[in-house]
């Protein structure tokens, strides 16, 4: 097994804030990409002070646990780009990168000239992603917009929630997988760059990446003329299929989808008359006499913790998964077995738990091996060891607030 990552060799130019771009370089940095972080003292990222979905705010620009859980295993420069000469200097750095990435208002890198067009001038086979709320083209490409945005204007909210109440407010998760799509197409681009040669602009519209995740509700749409709602927790076709409570205010979702699932469900919750009873005898019947059904189980489940229903009903083969807090994630057996999280000793902030990379990987492992960067932690190694600059030079250019 190599200690070097899938990604290693491969240099990133990171132009973006807040949640939905920091994670997709993230996510590359795990598997050994080199990503370079640019941002200033006039234009920190705000994730370095605030939390929109957390509600959290953070003194200081090194205090932010969200900031540093978005950018392990980056490098960070200050690039004050309101400056021509911090423009010049980010031309250089892109000319040795393989992707450039930002998500900023559609038309902003442009105006900067840090756009696509600039970049490739000077990399003709960058990959360079704008990610944004609905994408550089069409009537909407000037919307600002935030995960709730995304989630709002892709559907999906809509259709997430309970018959009764209003949609919801998707926020966090909603930027992360906007980012994990910008992190698919790049790798997408390199694989199509190995093959050709070729560099591309990708154009990424974060609603648009949510979209498709439902594509289904669209079809009903566009074949049935039908607008789906909010239906909680309850599926299309299996019933039971619920949350269920539990004792000590815990919660157990349960999901029957076959007949010897519906026996082994009755015989573990000691009814095992409800196999003969003519409202249960099928997928159809069940699904009809769903809520009679919730209430018949939800008398068993809470007798036991989230924990106790969830083995007594996996170990017949009924699918079962209690609701996880925080820290029930991190004590888990399961994830504890599969390495879920690590500890990383951040300069200021301290020892912190983070999550580990989702995937493993045989021979290239993903793995996290640095905090998050201080503002401007790596300027020397990048303006010198990287583009030859003299420290004399740097100085000057702090004084002038170019690297600010």
């Amino acid at each position: 097994m190599s200690d070097k990552g899938a990604l290693d060799g491969l240099r990133i130019l990171d132009f973006t804030f807040a949640w939905a771009g920091p994670y997709a370089t993230e996510l590359l940095a795990f598997m050994g990409a080199e990503v370079i972080k640019v941002e200033s003292k006039k234009r920190l990222d705000h994730s370095r002070t605030i939390s929109l979905t957390t509600t959290q705010v953070f003194t200081g620009t090194e205090q932010s646990p969200v900031y540093n859980d978005l950018n392990l295993n980056k490098l960070c420069v200050r690039l004050n780009l309101k400056e021509p000469k911090a423009i010049k200097i980010a031309m250089e750095i892109a000319k040795g990168c393989d992707v450039v990435i930002q998500n900023m208002r559609p038309g902003v890198m442009d105006r900067l000239g840090l756009g696509y067009e600039a970049i490739r001038d000077v990399r003709p086979d960058v990959i360079y992603v704008s990610s944004s709320a609905r994408g550089a083209i069409g009537p909407e490409k000037n919307y600002i917009g935030y995960a709730p945005s995304f989630g709002a204007l892709s559907g999906l909210s809509h259709i997430t929630g309970y018959p009764d109440t209003a949609p919801a407010m998707l926020m966090g998760e909603i930027d992360l997988i906007s980012a994990t799509t910008s992190a698919f197409t790049i790798l997408s681009a390199l694989h199509h760059r190995q093959k050709t040669g070729e560099g591309q602009h990708i154009d990424l519209s974060s609603s648009e990446s949510i979209s498709v995740l439902m594509g289904e509700v669209f079809m009903d749409y566009a074949m049935n003329d039908r607008i789906q709602n909010r239906n909680g927790n309850r599926d299309e076709i299996m019933a039971p299929h619920n949350s269920y409570r539990c004792k000590e205010d815990g919660w157990v979702t349960i999901a029957v989808g076959s007949e010897d699932e519906w026996k082994a469900l009755c015989n573990a919750i000691g009814k095992s008359e409800l196999i003969e009873d003519a409202k249960f005898s099928d997928a159809y019947n069940r699904w009809n006499n769903q809520e009679e059904l919730d209430l018949i189980i939800n008398e068993w489940t809470f007798k036991y913790s989230h924990k106790e229903a969830m083995e007594i009903l996996q170990n017949v083969g009924v699918a079962a998964v209690p609701y996880f807090n925080s820290k029930d994630l991190f004590t888990d057996p399961h994830l504890k077995e599969r390495e879920f999280s690590c500890e990383v000793e951040h300069p200021v902030i301290g020892k912190r738990i983070v999550v580990n990379p989702p995937w493993k990987f045989s021979d290239t492992p993903a793995k996290i091996h640095r905090h998050g960067p201080l503002l401007g932690e790596h300027n020397e190694h990048v303006f010198c060891e990287l583009l030859g600059m003299s420290k004399e030079e740097i100085k000057k250019l702090e004084e002038d607030e170019v690297i600010y």
